[in-house]
């Protein structure tokens, strides 16, 4: 039998608020950490993003915190100013007060009206560490009536190279007060803030997924000696497709080479990075999520504050450094029941990587060579068939039938045919692809989609 929001300990307030919000069962980690932490304790949780681990924190602090106290209560840290702002979302979603006072703080925004706000009145400070360390630094964020702390995705604290900052951050902080470490791994250095920084902390872990979802299809190809992996790549995309893709890189820097060079052969992609400002990281999530761009290249870190509904294909471009990334990687497509498609490239040296990867799934991946322009053209054609199917039911069909009469004066209707699918096929294959003869009649006819304006060149953000 499973719990419910009440069961934990939840003032029947926040659960009719939860109920109003579309929240009725809670999630393992919740249901592990929020009575805990509502009675006090502190707790260690590793859980994977996606888990539920913000409301596990968050619920906890809503319930205890003190209207009537306009001073910082809670701090929230995070490694990425995408993830500040996710939380702060998420607690003005769950919190059913109408006076609650809550600011994210993050580099890249003018930090005199982050000092502005807090002058104001702030009890839930969430904000990346170089941005309190600097308000601390300043004497314009005063801790002393903190009584929660909550460190968030610790793991990518450390990947990041922030543990010194919070380490520093939480030794400024009241001794007495209530702490929670969240990680989707748990590392030695981790281990060890817990160690220096927690009482008797309650561990908590939520048994990750090692499996990937049997609805992704996963795929890897191995790149050609003596080219590129951009080479290898673009045969890759000419014969998937892709309709919505996150392209994963290991650095910045590749991140903008790729996003350079798949410009530049009039592929709809665009690169999402830190150095991006907080105008242009929104204009460029509305855009993917009205599907005005395709593609978006981006590390692990940039990535997490990218989501997409129905995301068709995950890359790696650059394969990750662990399994459990690979896994939480790929789990970016296939969801809701839908169907996706997992494709990494593979360089001789990544081969010890992939085999890490299959005993951590417990499947086997195919590493394949790059598709060959036959199998491209092929594939090219089969898209057009299935377009040509969906047009011959379509409304506008009927526009079309007086210029086939007309036409039909002098051509056989076979020819005209032909040369209406020639045009499309030549409209949507690349231009310098010359397509070789189809003579078998049972050879599926098809091709990538008939209009294919959405792999015009986009204006870049960088514009």
């Amino acid at each position: 039998m499973s719990l419910s929001f009440s069961d934990l300990g939840l003032s029947s307030a926040c659960v009719h608020h939860l109920e109003a919000q579309g929240f009725s069962t809670p999630t393992a980690i919740q249901v592990q950490a929020i009575p805990p932490l509502l009675s006090g304790q502190d707790v260690v949780g590793q859980a994977q993003t996606g888990t539920g681990k913000t409301a596990a924190f968050a619920l906890p602090i809503l319930e205890q915190i003190d209207n009537d106290c306009t001073s910082v209560q809670a701090l929230i840290l995070t490694p990425t100013r995408e993830l500040a702002m996710q939380v702060s979302q998420a607690i003005h979603r769950l919190s059913y007060s109408s006076r609650l006072r809550m600011l994210a703080v993050y580099g890249g925004q003018a930090i005199h009206r982050q000092i502005s706000q807090l002058e104001r009145g702030v009890q839930i400070l969430v904000g990346t560490p170089g941005r309190i360390l600097d308000l601390l630094g300043r004497g314009n964020l005063n801790l002393a009536q903190l009584r929660w702390l909550v460190l968030d995705e610790a793991d990518e604290m450390l990947n990041m190279g922030f543990i010194k900052d919070v380490k520093e951050i939480l030794s400024q902080a009241p001794s007495e007060r209530q702490t929670a470490f969240f990680s989707a791994t748990m590392a030695s250095e981790i281990r060890q803030l817990t160690r220096q920084f927690l009482r008797s902390p309650v561990t908590i872990t939520v048994e990750q997924p090692k499996a990937a979802p049997t609805q992704i299809r996963q795929m890897a190809y191995k790149v050609p000696p003596g080219r590129s992996k951009i080479e290898a790549l673009q045969p890759i995309l000419e014969l998937e497709d892709p309709e919505s893709a996150l392209i994963f890189v290991r650095t910045r820097r590749t991140a903008a080479e790729l996003t350079s060079q798949l410009q530049a052969s009039g592929y709809s992609v665009d690169e999402y990075h830190g150095d991006l400002n907080q105008a242009q990281r929104e204009r460029l999530m509305n855009r993917f999520q009205k599907k005005q761009v395709r593609w978006v290249v981006a590390t692990d870190v940039a990535a997490r504050g990218l989501h997409v509904e129905h995301m068709t294909h995950v890359i790696n471009y650059d394969l990750p450094d662990s399994a459990e990334s690979y896994v939480h990687r790929i789990g970016r497509t296939g969801r809701a029941g839908q169907s996706g498609t997992a494709i990494s490239l593979i360089q001789p040296l990544d081969h010890h990587k992939l085999r890490g990867i299959e005993r951590y799934i417990q499947q086997k991946l195919m590493v394949q060579s790059a598709p060959t322009r036959r199998q491209i053209e092929a594939r090219h054609f089969e898209r057009l068939q299935q377009h040509v199917q969906e047009a011959l039911t379509g409304e506008r069909l009927a526009s079309f039938l007086p210029m086939v009469a007309q036409l039909n004066q002098e051509y056989d209707l076979h020819a005209i045919a032909a040369a209406a699918l020639q045009l499309a096929f030549d409209q949507s294959c690349p231009a310098n692809s010359q397509p070789e003869p189809i003579v078998k009649r049972d050879l599926p006819l098809v091709n990538r989609q008939a209009t294919k304006s959405n792999r015009s060149r986009p204006t870049s953000h960088k514009s």
